[in-house]
């Protein structure tokens, strides 16, 4: 997954868990707190190891071979070839679907995560990302935190339920799929268009959100309800070039050094949705002094400028509240005594959900302010709207947060980045991206060197997702009004 909450890229400034006298939505559950000892605790380790060990990079990965282990640790449990599906476009980027059978009172429930990893090179880590390594408190691989930890922990629950003779009131779905890190055949895409009825669900569960510390205290359990669109912008100018010792004004580098200024001095306008502004909201409620109040100015109509000004001023909650566009990539020229005859530029935008791509690719031609710069979209964006607050799901997920970390709230977020759950949304599935797996938002490894994830944190989220999900298949489940 890529940057997976609005966390991720800077830590958020004051953070403390001030939540006296916060709880949201009292619901009067339970305060008892988590017994890590789950019934399979033992089995989940040694499925997280196998999924671990097994490569499944884009280069020479096999996300393929990793689905048919965790398909042979289904059928150890009782599935039989009936539930089980392996398959895709391609030999090495297999995917798995394993079903759940339920009474069929109620659609199914997806639950997805993806087998394929990035990249890693030995030689930046201090052990072996490939090995599965446990070390002061933490299971050490890449992977560990994105995303083979859902998968193990959904394929670890799925035995559990199986062994505990538990027939849910809808079939719970299981797609553990590949190139959702990059590469040709993602496989979310690829069953949807090859195999929609094997997961075609009321509304799925997807990584994307996650619990929120900091020096050691849960902050916050997050919900991705949406997720920005990638969209990136070729900028080309041309010019008749000439010899470096007679200049002209009309130098190809200085005008696009020019219209990328103006990009830099540019702000999209902001553009709440129903997820940001709870996020903005139940934010301010954790928070403390000014920037408590400007959270809760940001929600005024109109929005008072220096609250704005100020809250623009950290890129994360910049990110929430608006379109952005940056340059990533510039060139020009072709040798250093000629006048250049061509300079192009990459700008990369996170567009809101909701938003018109080619009416952000006409604001960026007014912004740049120069006719002679074309501006091509690189590759088609993906738009997919936001999921809605539904009571259904987040009535439990406000359940089993209460019952697990008392006091701990639950806020929605919007990813600056992108996950699968985006094909998802686009094909009419809701997505709810939430694990109940906790990190230091101060160290945030996915993706990077030496990626770890605690492992109290990991057998927390694994009984967090079993509730969870168990919640979201009864007809008990707790609905409340948003």
């Amino acid at each position: 997954m890529k940057n997976r909450n609005i966390f991720d890229d800077e830590p958020i400034p004051n953070m403390k868990n001030k939540l006296s006298g916060f709880l949201l939505f009292i619901l009067g559950f339970s305060t008892s707190n988590v017994a890590l000892a789950q019934p399979n605790q033992q089995l989940t380790h040694d499925i997280f190891k196998e999924l671990i060990e097994i490569n499944t990079t884009n280069s020479v990965g096999n996300t393929t071979k990793a689905a048919e282990a965790m398909a042979a640790r289904l059928r150890t449990a009782g599935f039989t070839d009936k539930d089980i599906f392996i398959g895709g476009p391609d030999p090495r980027k297999g995917n798995l679907v394993a079903t759940l059978r339920g009474s069929g009172k109620r659609k199914p429930l997806l639950l997805l995560a993806h087998l394929d990893v990035v990249e890693a090179l030995r030689g930046d880590w201090t052990t072996d990302p490939f090995k599965f390594e446990e070390i002061d408190g933490f299971y050490y691989a890449r992977g560990s935190r994105d995303d083979k930890a859902m998968a193990a922990i959904f394929v670890a629950n799925f035995v559990r339920y199986k062994q505990e003779g538990f027939v849910p009131d809808r079939d719970i779905i299981l797609a553990l799929t590949a190139d959702e890190e990059g590469g040709d055949f993602n496989g979310v895409d690829w069953l949807l268009k090859n195999h929609k009825e094997l997961i075609n669900a009321e509304y799925a569960l997807n990584e994307g959100g996650g619990g929120a510390e900091q020096e050691g205290k849960k902050i916050s359990n997050n919900v991705q309800l949406s997720e920005k669109v990638f969209q990136s912008f070729r900028l080309e100018v041309k010019n008749r070039g000439g010899h470096s010792s007679q200049p002209r004004k009309d130098n190809a580098i200085y005008r696009m050094a020019h219209a990328l200024d103006n990009l830099g001095k540019f702000d999209f306008p902001v553009n709440l949705n129903e997820g940001t502004r709870v996020f903005f909201e139940r934010s301010s409620k954790i928070e403390t002094g000014q920037l408590a109040e400007d959270m809760k100015g940001i929600l005024l109509s109109p929005t008072p400028a220096d609250v704005l000004a100020r809250l623009s001023v950290f890129p994360n909650y910049n990110a929430m509240l608006r379109t952005t566009c940056v340059a990533t990539m510039i060139n020009g020229g072709h040798a250093e005594n000629a006048l250049p005859q061509t300079a192009t530029a990459v700008v990369n935008c996170r567009i809101l959900p909701g938003e018109d791509p080619d009416k952000i690719r006409e604001t960026l031609v007014g912004v740049f302010a120069d006719n002679t710069i074309t501006v091509t979209a690189i590759k088609p964006a993906k738009p997919s709207p936001p999921s809605p607050m539904n009571p259904e799901v987040f009535g439990p997920i406000e359940k089993v947060t209460q019952q697990m970390w008392p006091g701990i709230p639950v806020v929605p977020t919007m990813s600056t980045g992108a996950t699968d759950g985006a094909y998802l949304r686009k094909d009419g599935i809701p997505t709810y991206g939430v694990s109940g797996i906790f990190g230091d938002i101060t160290d945030v490894r996915a993706h990077g060197k030496d990626e770890r994830i605690g492992i109290k944190s990991f057998y927390e989220g694994q009984e967090f997702l079993y509730r969870l999900t168990k919640e979201l298949s009864a007809k008990t489940s707790v609905k409340r009004d948003y």
